[in-house]
């Protein structure tokens, strides 16, 4: 399989800046510090122009440009000129976080005293003045470690608004029938600066009819073997799967135009299989793992929810169904009284979907495998031996650390979110799909008062680890006002009714 290529490669520059009433040395030692506690965790650009006024500011962000940087750190060493500071991010082609330095010593506070904790107030009020986005972290004034700590953290926060800005969402098809939740405005996502390619489904199929016998299908279908193992229980639908992939792989590479990464959202049912020959889950899945989703049922939000947890966590996610409850029984035998699972059953869940978690994703002790879609065989195929609804990946998700969320525009064109931190719990679906069963805190809750109070589909993407501090801090970024998430038991929604 490829490289995964499909997201931006950070690269990190970091700016002092200086009140000219103050000395500019201390802001330079500071930033000198501030790199070197930081190249123990990767590499920044040690900008050496100290911004005091406008001419240096337009010098420095020359100098960090000119070193390929594509995000930026500025540092108030001390205080700060309010405007030059805040010009940076305005002339600067990327996104840019403010921190500020702690004093150091109580053995020099008179000309070692540097007052960015009070200069960092008057930047927040300058960048907000000019509608300048930046990040700011919870608490951004610290030692040159903390610092260095806080730009291990605007990494995935940096890759990810760098890639929205260079993003393409390519579609197939109209949302499906009764599938009005993924059906939102895009109106929103050209707010954001994402380009979106509707395409009909005809388009597509014409493409891959027209890649019948291409020269790269056997080494796909020999790369498939080999990733599917014992899995590949249907040797005979590889070819057709392949020709797919190359079909999606040459439309993404010949369609970005003016952009560097692409995501797509492909209607596949209920016409797709019949005329394809497969359901398209398998592949849907080969190009998640390379970074690339593919969101079903033309679910534009749900594909950009997984382009977004795909720069945050620099690894494959998934789209899945909020699908179903885990049954008393399970619950009982399984999780509850479990000392590693803490949970309710209203805490408990299972999300599903046909089959298009990437199989590194997919528990090995589930023996995944190529299979059928077992609903859309009862619909297409009448219940019998399966032919064209073949092409699923099947098997239970890995246990472990989950981050489920969603960024998803209202009717009338407003951006919401909503982030829940949890995980998979090692409990066997004794279903069908790609399924998991799904512990999150306050569940119960969570369902209620936001993803049925606040209108959200039920489809949400799921990122392999606890991700929620750096979605938070994108959601604010993009200037979403509605970011939800599961509250403790002890803090109340504000619609929840107060006497149950």
């Amino acid at each position: 399989m490829e490289k995964f290529t499909n997201i931006p490669d950070v690269k990190l520059g970091i700016i002092a800046v200086s009140r000219d009433c103050f000395v500019i040395s201390l802001s330079e030692k500071r930033r000198a510090a501030v790199a070197k506690a930081f190249a123990g965790k990767g590499s920044i650009f040690e900008a050496k122009t100290t911004v005091e006024n406008e001419k240096d500011m337009l010098k420095a962000v020359e100098e960090v440009k000119a070193a390929g940087c594509n995000a930026l750190v500025v540092f108030l060493g001390n205080f700060g000129p309010e405007t030059p500071e805040t010009q940076i991010a305005q002339k600067f082609d990327g996104p840019c976080m403010f921190v500020a330095a702690a004093e150091e010593s109580d053995k020099d506070l008179i000309n070692g005293r540097g007052d960015a904790y009070c200069g960092m107030l008057n930047c927040s009020y300058n960048l907000n003045l000019r509608h300048i986005p930046a990040v700011i972290p919870e608490y951004p004034v610290g030692t040159a470690d903390d610092i260095a700590q806080m730009i291990e953290d605007f990494i995935p926060v940096a890759r990810t608004i760098i890639g929205i800005k260079n993003l393409k969402i390519i579609t197939f098809g109209s949302r499906p029938q009764d599938f009005f939740a993924c059906n939102a405005p895009i109106k929103a996502l050209y707010d954001l600066g994402i380009e979106i390619q509707e395409n009909s489904e005809l388009d597509l199929l014409v493409s891959y009819r027209n890649h019948k016998g291409d020269s790269r299908i056997p080494s796909v279908i020999e790369d498939m073997t080999k990733e599917l193992g014992d899995g590949n229980q249907f040797p005979d639908l590889l070819e057709r799967m392949a020709q797919f992939e190359v079909t999606l792989l040459d439309w993404a590479e010949q369609n970005k135009g003016s952009r560097k990464y692409v995501a797509f959202a492909d209607k596949c049912w209920p016409a797709f299989p019949k005329e394809f020959g497969f359901e398209p889950c398998y592949v849907n899945s080969r190009l998640a793992s390379r970074g690339i989703p593919v969101a079903c049922e033309v679910d534009i939000y749900g594909a950009l929810s997984e382009y977004i947890g795909t720069c945050v966590s620099g690894a494959p996610v998934t789209l899945l169904d909020i699908n179903n409850s885990v049954p008393r029984d399970m619950y009982e035998n399984s999780i509850k009284g479990k000392s590693a699972y803490p949970y309710t059953l209203q805490d408990t869940f299972m999300a599903f979907h046909c089959g298009n978690t990437p199989l590194c994703m997919l528990n090995k002790a589930s023996n995944p495998a190529v299979k059928y879609q077992l609903i859309q065989n009862r619909l297409l195929e009448n219940g019998g031996t399966p032919d064209f609804t073949r092409g699923t990946l099947e098997g239970d998700l890995q246990p472990g650390k989950i981050t489920f969320f969603r960024l998803q525009s209202s009717a009338d064109t407003k951006l919401k979110a909503y982030i829940a931190q949890g995980e998979i719990l090692n409990v066997p679906s004794k279903s069908f799909g790609g399924i998991g069963v799904f512990a999150i805190p306050e569940m119960g809750r969570f369902y209620r008062h936001v993803l049925i109070g606040k209108q959200y589909p039920h489809h949400g993407a799921v990122a392999f680890g606890n991700c929620g501090k750096a979605l938070y801090t994108i959601f604010q970024y993009l200037n979403i006002g509605d970011i939800a998430y599961n509250q403790p038991r002890e803090v109340r929604y504000p619609d929840e009714n107060p006497f149950c």
